[in-house]
């Protein structure tokens, strides 16, 4: 299609060799306000003058020399700048069958030359105003379409820096641990880590900040960074109930654009197998330690919600050859082909028996997922830690 013609004007275009034909038309669009008129008495010119001109409704004539008009009709239509603008055919008497066909080849309108001023004025309004709201609509389309293209390249750009920040996963030593972030087309705001806060204290975390998008994961990254710089000021980053409860001085929402997170942290101590933790209003951690299944929850808000808020720090004892699964809701909130949601006890379930099993749970349960909700690309950000100690 070519480019829009201005947002008001009415163009027209007649392509008819008769000079008299030219001149009268012109006079009956000469008082019309905002309309433009062109002559084109040569067919052969037709197709340069309308790219040039590019009118809101053609009016041509069927009779011409050198070029049959039927024909004239299949070149207007096959030209890009004018497969869908307006065709008002224009013929010395009415013949059903000559009608039949210039309709059959893309013609809009078809006139007995020449009738009377009014029907004509009125054929081109209503014609060119019709072009025009198409115009406008793809044009309203393309804009929109190019938006969703520059917000999913900047979804993109905003997962690959995420998953940059990730941490290594840990194949070897006293504490292995396997992961898997899967970013959902929006990008939930999913973050998480882990580090030596010191050679008897390892720290580990996830975080899920509310809403969507990139506003989501800056704010993501921002506590991830913190949490990573392992310098949280006011607090001992041993203490877990101490660092959420910084943060959450730290991120209030008022200033974080409404947003908040919730966040599972935990320190684990290899040399006396305790495990401190704090949870602000995250998904259970879950720890499989001596056969027994232990879901370490607690009953806090989210960090950003209530200002002045003190957060607890509670302790679990940790078997050797426990095993650790710490995660976002992504990978249990999950709406299912018959659009009901897969019940959290299903989930519990499910994943208390995976952590049983051998082999890789955390691709077992992300093909789960896919499969439970029939879609490969999740909706939300699939974040899964699977510690072994």
């Amino acid at each position: 299609m070519g480019l829009m013609p201005d947002r008001h004007a009415i163009k027209v275009l007649l392509v008819d060799d008769q000079p008299m034909v030219g001149e009268t038309v012109r006079r009956m669009l000469a008082d019309e306000p905002g309309v433009e008129f062109r002559h084109c008495p040569d067919p052969a010119a037709a197709i340069d003058a309308a790219n040039e001109f590019k009118p809101t409704v053609i009016l041509q004539d069927l009779v011409m020399p050198d070029i049959d008009g039927l024909q004239l009709v299949k070149y207007f239509r096959a030209n890009a700048a004018t497969r869908e603008t307006p065709l008002v055919v224009l013929s010395s008497k009415e013949e059903p069958v000559v009608k039949a066909r210039a309709f059959a080849l893309g013609a809009n309108d078809y006139m007995v030359k020449l009738p009377d001023r009014l029907e004509v004025v009125a054929r081109v309004k209503y014609h060119s105003r019709g072009y025009v709201a198409l115009l406008e609509r793809n044009e309203a389309y393309r804009q929109l379409a190019e938006t969703q293209r520059e917000m999913a390249a900047e979804l993109a750009r905003a997962a690959r820096y995420v998953q940059s920040l990730l941490p290594a996963q840990l194949s070897t030593g006293p504490i292995r641990i396997a992961w898997q972030f899967v970013p959902s087309t929006q990008l939930a705001g999913d973050m998480f880590g882990y580090h030596w806060i010191d050679k008897d204290h390892f720290a580990i975390y996830l975080l899920d900040v509310s809403g969507h998008g990139v506003g989501s994961a800056l704010l993501a990254v921002s506590a991830g960074n913190v949490l990573s710089a392992n310098s949280i000021p006011g607090a001992d980053p041993r203490d877990p109930g101490a660092v959420v409860t910084r943060l959450n001085d730290m991120f209030q929402m008022e200033r974080q654009d409404g947003k908040y997170f919730t966040i599972w942290y935990g320190v684990y101590r290899p040399a006396d197998r305790v495990l401190a933790y704090c949870n602000a209003g995250h998904p259970p951690a879950l720890l499989l330690s001596d056969g027994t299944l232990h879901s370490l929850e607690a009953d806090a808000p989210a960090v950003g919600m209530m200002p002045d808020l003190p957060y607890d720090t509670r302790t679990v004892p940790v078997a050797a050859g426990a095993r650790l699964l710490v995660y976002s809701d992504g990978i249990m909130e999950i709406e299912k082909a018959d659009g009901e949601m897969w019940p959290f006890e299903d989930f519990l379930a499910r994943i208390s028996s995976d952590l049983r099993a051998e082999g890789d749970l955390i691709a077992r349960h992300l093909e789960f997922v896919r499969e439970l909700g029939a879609q490969h690309v999740l909706s939300d950000d699939f974040s899964m830690m699977d510690v072994r100690v």
